[in-house]
């Protein structure tokens, strides 16, 4: 989960990000129950998670990344060529996609061997981590589908939780 400003200034996880999240904020006991933890990961500083994290309601494990370069070794972080260099495009979704900022969804899957070694077993990005995604599919069974046409992008329409009724 992206949660992080080049200013530090963080005051709230985006809208889409805290969706994801909302979608997330129950499975835990029973990830638990299968021996699988799960935990968000964003750059801004802990303090700051936490009182998002409360804000929202959540008892999701989220930690920072800050100042480590997990998000970069991910793909999912990315420091922009500077302007005028000939530099590849962002290396997003495991190619050279550019994602259209610094910050970019996706979902890692590591695990542990008997030795203690940890080795990334499984990871997707961009659209393809909707199938992780409650809302989604159950508006994808709906009439009009996620109804996302003429959209600026496709979740100009996600809201945090608490405020669709101020939208």
């Amino acid at each position: 989960m992206k949660c992080w400003t080049t200013s530090w200034l963080w005051v709230a996880c985006c809208p889409s990000c805290s969706f994801w999240a909302d979608n997330f904020a129950t499975i835990t006991p029973h990830l638990a129950a299968r021996d699988v933890a799960f935990a968000l990961v964003s750059r801004a500083p802990l303090p700051t998670l936490e009182a998002y994290r409360a804000r929202m309601g959540w008892r999701l494990r989220w930690v920072s990344s800050a100042p480590s370069d997990f998000d970069a070794d991910m793909a999912v972080s990315f420091e922009p060529p500077p302007e005028g260099s000939t530099a590849k495009p962002l290396n997003y979704n495991y190619g050279n996609q550019h994602f259209g900022g610094r910050e970019a969804p996706g979902v890692s899957v590591f695990a542990r061997d008997e030795s203690g070694d940890v080795f990334l077993t499984y990871g997707c990005r961009s659209r393809r981590i909707d199938a992780l995604n409650g809302t989604y599919q159950i508006l994808d069974l709906v009439p009009k589908g996620r109804d996302e046409a003429g959209l600026k992008h496709s979740m100009a329409w996600v809201r945090r939780r608490d405020e669709y009724a101020a939208a």
